[in-house]
């Protein structure tokens, strides 16, 4: 049986996985962050039909295991570890959510597209922030049509007068 998101209480959630991590509350990749992934995932699974406890989980869990703010090609495995470290015990999903979760944090990094609505509505979601590093979200590397949509309003934004 599939998990909801009222099944799960994500605010202790937020505190167990936010006090761990190691590079800082207001850092690039912190919590601050983790809240622009999930606020742009809800968005866009509005229009997706993604499912929801897993965008919520991936905006927690995607950078929750970084080791610095700079070159770390192993913290999305490391955060999907985490998350399976803490499933059972802090929040409970289906084997299937668990594997798009897996997927989404593992390999939120090297690729680029995946047919998945919600594998695709977390890329996009976490893609949509990187103004956040003076990067212009490119409505090439988005996954949906929501998220191409977003990244044209954002880039038009950007080259107004």
């Amino acid at each position: 049986m599939e998990s909801t998101d009222t099944e799960i209480d994500f605010s202790s959630l937020w505190e167990i996985v936010s006090g761990q991590f190691r590079c800082g509350r207001y850092t690039d990749h912190g919590p601050e962050h983790w809240r622009r992934v999930e606020r742009n995932g809800l968005l866009i699974a509005e229009h997706t039909g993604a499912d929801v406890v897993v965008v919520r989980l991936f905006a927690l869990f995607h950078d929750s295991r970084r080791e610095n703010e700079f070159t770390d090609p192993d913290h999305g495995k490391r955060g999907a570890a985490y998350a399976r470290e803490l499933h059972g015990s802090h929040f409970q999903i289906s084997e299937a959510q668990f594997g798009l979760l897996e997927f989404a944090c593992t390999s939120h990094t090297e690729s680029r597209h995946h047919p998945d609505p919600t594998i695709g509505t977390c890329w996009d979601a976490d893609r949509l922030d990187l103004g956040r590093v003076g990067i212009l979200p490119d409505p090439n590397y988005m996954n949906t049509d929501p998220g191409r949509q977003l990244a044209n309003d954002i880039a038009g934004e950007r080259i107004k007068p």
